[in-house]
């Protein structure tokens, strides 16, 4: 990566001396923010080489770091051996979709099953960090703590596999929310507050057919605003360098 790319970051100056102490984490750390945040954009490429160069370390850490991110689907490596960010598949999204609704409804009325006051002090930690980010309209903050909320109350529900899966589907839906939330300025709803409100309140109760309704209507009104923002959008690509 060139020597002007290294001023995207939020604090330049500073990164040399995070990454030499902690080698493969930290260029993974970085590189996944940067990919999720979309200050790397589908299809840019990812030089071992540059890469080397920029984080001021020998290519094998560089190299490790960007199997992490293939093994999540954030990275692709090309035939001719070329490793570039992941492109986004809008045509995979209907039955993103679908999966995405199935674990909303698994997990929150699990969750609902086992709920109690004294199990819920996680998913109201993720809850306040959530509201404070939709607040500050920081929306890489407010994507990973929605992430956390929901992650949360999947490992209530108590299926380490429905956790696994669920926090997959949600990592890979970080990039289109990422867009979506651009289109109007990051300024999220309050009603995304609300809605994690009610479902926290559903669950404390142990209401798992509320619940139920309460994570249905979740997901409809996400994956709805989502295929307004591709049918609206899609045509006429906002710049994803844009920051």
């Amino acid at each position: 990566m060139a020597a002007s790319d290294t001023a995207e970051n939020d604090n330049p100056a500073q990164e040399p001396a995070r990454v030499r102490g902690s080698g493969t984490q930290s260029v993974y750390t970085i590189l996944r923010r940067e990919i999720l945040a979309m200050t790397l954009p589908p299809g840019s490429p990812l030089d071992e080489v540059r890469l080397s160069d920029r984080f001021g370390m020998s290519r094998t850490p560089i190299r490790e770091a960007l199997l992490r991110l293939s093994g999540e689907g954030l990275v692709t490596t090309l035939p001719n051996r070329n490793t570039i960010v992941a492109t986004i598949d809008f045509a995979s999204l209907p039955t993103y979709f679908d999966a995405l609704t199935l674990m909303y409804r698994v997990t929150t009325r699990g969750a609902a099953m086992h709920g109690a006051p004294g199990a819920m002090g996680e998913i109201r930690r993720r809850q306040k960090e959530f509201t404070s980010a939709v607040e500050a309209r920081d929306a890489f903050a407010m994507i990973e703590a929605n992430r956390e909320f929901h992650v949360a109350i999947a490992d209530l529900a108590g299926n380490p596999y429905y956790t696994t899966f669920f926090a997959r589907l949600l990592d890979e839906g970080r990039r289109i929310l990422r867009l979506y939330y651009r289109t109007f300025d990051d300024r999220l709803p309050r009603q995304y507050v609300d809605e994690h409100e009610e479902m926290i309140a559903a669950i404390e109760s142990r209401n798992v057919q509320l619940a139920d309704q309460l994570a249905i209507r979740h997901a409809a009104q996400i994956v709805r605003q989502i295929q307004d923002y591709v049918a609206r959008d899609l045509g006429n690509p906002i710049d994803l360098s844009a920051q």
